[in-house]
């Protein structure tokens, strides 16, 4: 089955109006971080592909994570509940839930605004070049997921 395609306009809307739907005070069905947290930690994969803001991993540690981590990250199964993350992704200061929220709204669509050819063959950070679909894959997994322990 294939994952819901952040690329289109009309996906891209539907995880806009789960955003939305968020508020300062939605409580996590499970792990560590609120709101604010998990909206700055889903905002790392973005600045990961348009800012530039985190160095890439070393060839080793990337080769390391392209054999063990990549399968997991862009297959097209949901993440288990209180999964690891990685060091970049752990939010343990407090964050300001608007602009978090706003940058995740501005980056989902700017990712459909650019759409899915962008991406095809475009270097990740931790696994080399990925394919559209994995792309795909990826950011909407690592979404829905967050979204979904937000009970949007």
């Amino acid at each position: 089955m294939a994952l819901p395609n952040v690329f289109t306009q009309e996906v891209s809307d539907q995880i806009i109006d789960r955003i939305n739907r968020l508020n300062p005070n939605s409580v996590a069905q499970w792990g560590k971080m609120n709101v604010a947290q998990m909206l700055a930690h889903c905002n790392v994969t973005y600045e990961m592909m348009y800012e530039k803001k985190h160095p890439p991993n070393g060839a080793f540690m990337k080769f390391v994570l392209k054999m063990l981590v990549k399968p997991k990250v862009v297959n097209e199964t949901t993440y288990p509940k209180n999964s690891r993350t990685a060091p970049a992704f752990v939010m343990a200061d407090q964050k300001f839930f608007e602009e978090e929220k706003q940058r995740l709204i501005a980056y989902v669509n700017k990712t459909q605004a650019l759409g899915g050819e962008h991406f095809d063959q475009m270097e990740s950070h931790s696994f080399g070049k990925l394919t559209t679909i994995e792309w795909n894959n990826m950011m909407y997994k690592h979404l829905n997921h967050h979204l979904t322990q937000f009970g949007v």
